[in-house]
Parts: C-alpha cells; structure tokens; sequence
C-alpha cells in the first residue's frame, strides 16, 4: 500500500465568507461571555465577545476613513498587546489584508520587506522598530480612538481571496510572504477534534505572544471560532508564574513551544493543576525527555502538532487519538498527506518528503511576488513539505529530518542563507556559515562559524548581529575557524559544522 491518508474531504467553506465575522461568530450568540482575559500578577484585563467585537469592528471603520479599500495591505508594526488582535481583525473585517510581524523584527529586516510587500499603511507602536519611511503611519493611541467608532460591516466576498499575510524564512536566503485566503480559519476546524480538542467551554492558555502567529492561531483564533475562552499572559511575565496562572484562572488547556515547557520544567514550576486537561506543543519538535517530564510533573499529556506557515498544522496528536510514541501523530480527519518519492507515494514505510495535496483548503495560495518559488514547492498535485518522514500502516507519520538546510529557533523557521547574508559584511569576515546545533537533548541553538585574519571579539558580533536580524535569528556562538568545510567542488558542507562544534567542545 501507498503512503497516502485520505478519508474524504472537510466540509467545504461557506460562500460569500469573511474570517473575522466567522472568529467573531459567538458574539451573536453568547456576547456576554469572557472571550479573552490578558492575565498576570496584579489580576486581569478581561473582555466579553461583545467588546471584543464592537472593538474590531469600531477598528474596521476606522481603517476605511482613513482612506484604506478593500484589498489594500496593512503592515503591523505592534506590540505584544491587546491592540494587536483587534486591529488583525479589523482589517480582515475590512476587507483589508493584514500583515502581522514579529516585534523582535529589526528596522533593517522590516525595510527590506517594504519594496515587495507594498504597504498602503503601517499600524506602529512606537516601542516596535521601524524604518523612516514615506508611507502613511496609523500609531497605537489613533487605534486606541477608533474602537468607539460606529461599527463597519463584514466584507463578504470569496473565501479565496487573499485574507492575510505572514512572512516566513525562504530557503533562498530572501525572508517569504505567505498569503492565505479567507478559508484557511475555516480549514481549522480540522484542527479543533484532530489535535486542540477543544470545545465552547474551555480556557486555552497560550504562552506566546500577541504579535506571534502561533498565537493569533492557536491562541486567539481558534478559541473564539468555538466560542471559548483565550487567555494570554501579560506582557513581562515570567515564564515560571505561567502554572499559577493556569490554576487561577482555570485553564482547561496550555499552548506553548517545546522551549517553554523546557524552561517551566527547569524553573521546578511544574505541578499538577486540577483544571488543566492537557497541553499543546507546536512549532519545532518536541523532545520525549520534555513530553515525559511535563506528563510526571503534572500528570497531563501533550499533544504534539506538525504544521508550516504555508499550511499551518495538519499532522497531530489529540485527546481522541493519542500519538504512537516516538510519531508526529496521525493526519487530521479532512486532510489528504502523503508520503512522495521522485515518481509520486512511496509504499507504506518507506522514507519520502511529506507532502499536503493542492486542494487543502489551508494551503496557501502563494509566496508573494515569487510565483516561482512557489512552483518548486509543488510536484503535480502535492506541496512539498520539504521535511522527511515515513508512514506506517495506521496512518502515523514519524518525523526524520529536513531536506534542506532550514534551521529552526525557537519555533521559527530560519534560512542559514539569510542569517549569512546578513552577517557578510561585517570588516574581518572573509566567510561566514551558520547551522542550528544540539546543544542538548531537548535545545537547539544557532550557531556562526566564519574565517578571517584573526578571532573578533564575540561581545561585538553579538552587537551587530542584534542591529541587523531579529533576536530568534541571531547566533548564540561564533566561532573562528581555519576554514569552512567544503566538498571537492568548493560547495559549502552545512551538515560538518556540528562537527566542527563538538571538537571545539571537546574536553579531551
């Protein structure tokens, strides 16, 4: 047999749709009830589906009379509050497409996405870098103002057209936009059985923040499309407070990259929490040192998620279909995942790149101003992950490696050649390599090997690293080297520098 899972199509979108007004759908029915509460030390910020909507759609017309149309792009320049949320949601409600950032973005990274991207406005708060520009700036106190706004319509039209815009790493080198249709929150509801389990009753805590699409998914989306409750920690908390947080406020589900389990576990922070039935983990693999110790600490699972910019999560475990141990889980229930070799599936235990096929409502519908590169990523009818892994006869895809070079930090993925790039020019550099490394069992981090005339003080490479990439892509170590490892033809051997490292770290 093939290594193809396919048990039918979801439910197609409805038509004429809009995101927000799905997301938002509960404050029809339930508008008094808690939609989200920012919780911390000194107590919570809390909002009813009702605010939360009069808020976005208030947003929404405001955005209108600033001039903006139906199919402009908006930049969004915010911070890690909740302005962010609700001015993604106006937009959306608009008609506009929002393109969220991270804040960690430098003003040079942001100003390289300008000239593609081709904003009509940029959304900034003024502690978030950006770059002297002649575009049009909406600030966080005139959004403030536009909440009260009478409320503006939903933009109904084709849950095909373009509804959002998130940038990932490309593996030329050249950061990508990723541009999804209305549609993709309605292919999420694979997502609410086929690995959240979540339903109107719960209280998902997410551990991220607002301005991260993990988040905006995972965190807030999701929830209020089911009419639940999102919780989201204040901005500055410490990541060992996150438990008593949780018991608080009863959260019934914790969100959170490996990294932050990690930390909670080493914090001695974890313990049992009675309302908490189980976790989530998404964004880089979980380790089974993290998954064993949080399920001993706490006695709850985690269910681990697989998943990309371009096509969020699609392989998972889940409360009604736990994992097989040492698998990413199964694919969820709608979803068509395959397997591919060079001539289409290979047989049932066989290695391939695992692929999601073109009618998957949540694929997106390409990398902006690259219709090429959007081409490669497809074989026929299959989007290439670009990741390896194997099938077996239930359907559990068990994760092997990248076919690339890709680095993963933190839950972003990274290219080596962006972080090169960026680095090359720096006087005293001849040559410069980057690789993420093991640094444990469960941590991996990034790290820069270059040559020159002689070693430069790390404290400095460190300073203009952080003037020129976000800090998720800035290297934790630089190490000066003879040479970098090449293969007869003078092509860089990315793989041999983990090997470089161990010897620089062994104590013999």
């Amino acid at each position: 047999m093939l290594s193809v899972f396919d048990q039918g199509p979801p439910a197609p979108c409805p038509t004429p749709f809009n995101m927000a007004g799905y997301v938002l759908g509960a404050a029809g029915a339930t508008p008094e009830k808690l939609a989200l509460a920012v919780v911390g030390a000194t107590g919570a910020e809390r909002w009813t589906y009702a605010a939360l909507e009069a808020a976005v759609r208030g947003t929404a017309t405001g955005l209108l009379q600033a001039g903006l149309r139906p199919g402009d792009r908006v930049l969004m320049r915010l911070g890690n509050r909740v302005e962010f949320p609700i001015a993604y949601l106006a937009a959306i409600t608009a008609g506009l497409v929002p393109v969220p950032s991270s804040a960690a973005l430098t003003a040079r990274e942001v100003a390289n996405m300008l000239p593609e991207l081709a904003p009509s406005v940029i959304l900034h708060a003024p502690d978030v870098a950006c770059p002297e520009t002649d575009l049009p700036v909406i600030g966080a106190d005139a959004l403030a103002a536009m909440r009260a706004l009478p409320p503006a319509g939903y933009d109904m039209g084709d849950p095909n057209r373009p509804a959002y815009i998130v940038y990932t790493s490309g593996t030329s080198g050249k950061p990508r936009g990723v541009v999804h249709a209305h549609r993709a929150i309605w292919a999420r509801r694979m997502m609410h059985d086929g690995w959240y389990g979540i339903g109107p009753e719960d209280r998902l805590l997410h551990a991220g923040a607002f301005n991260w699409t993990y988040t905006l998914g995972t965190g807030l989306m999701d929830p209020w499309s089911v009419g639940a409750t999102a919780l989201i920690p204040a901005e500055g908390t410490d990541l060992a407070a996150l438990p008593g947080l949780m018991e608080a406020h009863g959260a019934t589900i914790f969100a959170a990259a490996p990294g932050v389990y990690r930390k909670i576990l080493n914090a001695g922070a974890a313990r049992a929490i009675p309302s908490l039935r189980h976790g989530l983990s998404a964004g880089e693999k979980l380790p089974a040192s993290i998954e064993d110790n949080w399920q001993n600490a706490t006695g709850t699972p985690i269910y681990e998620a697989y998943g990309m910019s371009e096509c969020s999560t699609f392989i998972s475990g889940a409360p009604r279909r736990p994992a097989t141990r040492g698998t990413l889980g199964r694919p969820q229930p709608g979803r068509r995942i395959a397997i591919l070799g060079t001539d289409g599936p290979v047989p049932l235990g066989t290695e391939g790149t695992i692929a999601v096929h073109r009618r998957d409502p949540g694929l997106m519908l390409g990398y902006l101003g690259a219709e090429d590169e959007t081409r490669d990523r497809m074989r026929g009818d299959w989007f290439l992950t670009g990741d390896q892994g194997v099938m077996d006869n239930s359907s559990s895809i068990t994760y092997l490696a990248r076919k690339d070079d890709m680095m993963n930090a933190g839950g972003y993925r990274v290219s080596p050649l962006e972080v090169e790039q960026a680095l090359s020019d720096i006087p005293g550099i001849t040559q410069i390599a980057v690789t993420d490394i093991a640094v444990r069992s469960d941590a991996r981090l990034i790290m820069a090997f270059y040559t020159g005339p002689a070693p430069l003080s790390e404290a400095e490479l460190a300073r203009l690293a952080s003037e020129r990439l976000a800090g998720y892509k800035t290297p934790r170590g630089f190490f000066h080297v003879d040479a970098l490892p090449q293969n007869p033809n003078g092509k860089l051997q990315r793989r041999a520098l983990a090997q470089i490292y161990e010897a620089l770290h062994d104590p013999s």
